[in-house]
């Protein structure tokens, strides 16, 4: 490889912390991953509610693609929240949606509006629980795989030792 294709390979790589899940590709900030599978959940939340009343296999499937679409386009060095979101972003989403589609009985009182919000809370308990293994797997084998560059060392082998700058 001549070394112009060297620096072309070298200008499109990301620098190894702003990786994706793909080395070529730049990573999102985690924020954004995050917003980003929040977002596929309420919306799988939402249109199983009008559509079917409860939680269902839309639900399931935009929650599960939103948690993986985020592990994989987040940068390494932001891997921590995508990992640990699956639970979060179902105790945010289910609840909110229930509470703002109006899912809570007008009666009933505080148990009825308990039910209604806990129900969906505990079916979804297995997506979460696959979704969560599934994000924490791809997240470490991330961390084992797309290692941060180690600092450079001198051609002697021994660690650079760096010199005092002469006092005025």
């Amino acid at each position: 490889m001549s070394t112009a294709q060297t620096r072309a390979r070298a200008a499109r790589t990301p620098p190894r912390g702003g990786a994706s899940l793909f080395p070529s590709r730049a990573g999102v900030p985690w924020w954004v991953a995050v917003f980003l599978a929040l977002t596929l959940a309420a919306a799988g939340v939402f249109a199983d509610l009008q559509r079917i009343d409860r939680l269902g296999l839309v639900f399931q499937t935009c929650y599960f693609l939103g948690c993986l679409i985020a592990i994989a386009a987040v940068e390494r060095r932001g891997l921590f929240a995508p990992m640990v979101q699956p639970p979060l972003i179902l105790a945010v989403t289910v609840p909110g949606v229930v509470l703002l589609a109006g899912g809570v009985p007008a009666t009933g009182g505080l148990t009825a509006e308990a039910l209604a919000v806990g129900t969906p809370l505990i079916n979804g308990f297995p997506t979460m629980a696959i979704t969560t293994g599934v994000t924490l797997a791809v997240g470490l084998l991330r961390l084992l795989t797309q290692r941060a560059p180690a600092s450079p060392r001198p051609a002697s082998g021994r660690p650079a030792v760096p010199r005092s700058r002469p006092s005025p």
